[in-house]
């Protein structure tokens, strides 16, 4: 089964299945209730249920025929100013047939519209408001301009916790009978961060290869390190080994094809783990934000790797005199 049919079959069908976001379902189902909807902007992360919130919302104002009501335009879709113009507007200006005298256009990352596309659709908000009611789903609400931000409801979505991931994760690996260990739903989260649609995701990339989903399968076919790994390099750099730790380093890029800006993020993470005083890692942090920093800039990735574990084989002698 593809992803799609993984994510269409789990996906909540009603603002009731959502879970989690509690405050803005409960919002929803009044506007629902009264069968009125303003128009919304909907900004949160990638994949904490921005566009099925919308979806939910629809299908419990008009029932089966939701999609006769709606209209979706989509990052891929073209959205600049001449399509906001022709369709857009030609779908906002016609009202609904039906007990709900106006229609929904739902924009999908909204954040990526032009600022005239924008200019243009603020326009159509304001005309059209009688006919047709706008939700918009951006990662990033400040991208769009104050005068659409001043005409909506915002509602903003946050990563799911912990508890409901992981409940979430193995109900459907119970459904789909795949066998997921503790150790593969500790990996999926410490990969996702809460993002449900990632985590899905690499759940059915990893079922894939026919055996039980643990924490090295997950690590393998997501390319990270293990934190483990990481750490040992961390430690043999440390302690003052330097080729040992740049052996280390060449072997995980080898063995998982991690990419250098990942495992940056990586060490980035397990310096605030290691035991090391806080001081040394305030520094450390600076010193892995300046590595990040010049490969974003196109700068050779080996060189800067082995700068950055030159950098911890420094910080860990000056540790070896204050001890």
């Amino acid at each position: 089964m593809s992803f799609e049919m993984w994510a269409e079959k789990y996906r909540p069908k009603t603002l009731g299945d959502i879970v989690d976001q509690k405050e803005i379902v409960e919002r929803l189902k009044s506007f629902a209730k009264s069968r009125n909807v303003p128009h919304c902007i909907f900004a949160g992360p990638p994949g904490t249920g921005k566009t099925t919130a919308a979806l939910c919302l629809t299908r419990d104002l008009y029932g089966g025929i939701y999609r006769e009501h709606i209209m979706e335009l989509n990052a891929s879709d073209e959205r600049g100013i001449n399509v906001v113009r022709e369709t857009v507007k030609t779908f906002a200006r016609v009202k609904s047939i039906g007990e709900i005298p106006f229609k929904i256009m739902i924009l999908d990352e909204a954040d990526n519209m032009t600022a005239d596309a924008q200019q243009a659709l603020r326009r159509t908000m304001e005309r059209y408001t009688e006919t047709c009611r706008f939700i918009m789903c951006a990662n990033y609400s400040g991208k769009i301009i104050e005068p659409i931000q001043s005409r909506c409801a915002p509602f903003r979505f946050t990563y799911l916790p912990r508890e409901e991931h992981d409940r979430c994760l193995k109900a459907m690996a119970e459904k789909e009978k795949v066998k997921l260990s503790s150790e593969g739903v500790d990996a999926i989260f410490e990969v996702c961060g809460g993002d449900l649609r990632r985590a899905i995701n690499t759940l059915q990339a990893a079922t894939s290869l026919d055996k039980p989903v643990d924490a090295k399968t997950i690590y393998s076919i997501t390319g990270r390190a293990t934190p483990a790994d990481v750490q040992r390099m961390m430690k043999t750099a440390i302690e003052g080994d330097f080729l040992g730790a740049r052996k280390q380093l060449r072997d995980m890029i080898q063995k998982y094809g991690i990419a250098g800006s990942d495992i940056i993020r990586q060490i980035h993470t397990e310096i605030f783990r290691s035991d090391i005083p806080e001081q040394w890692k305030i520094r450390l942090a600076d010193v892995v934000g300046e590595a990040d920093y010049r490969l974003v800039e196109g700068s050779d990735e080996e060189i800067q790797l082995s700068a950055l574990l030159a950098r911890l084989v420094e910080a860990g002698s000056e540790l070896a005199k204050l001890s």
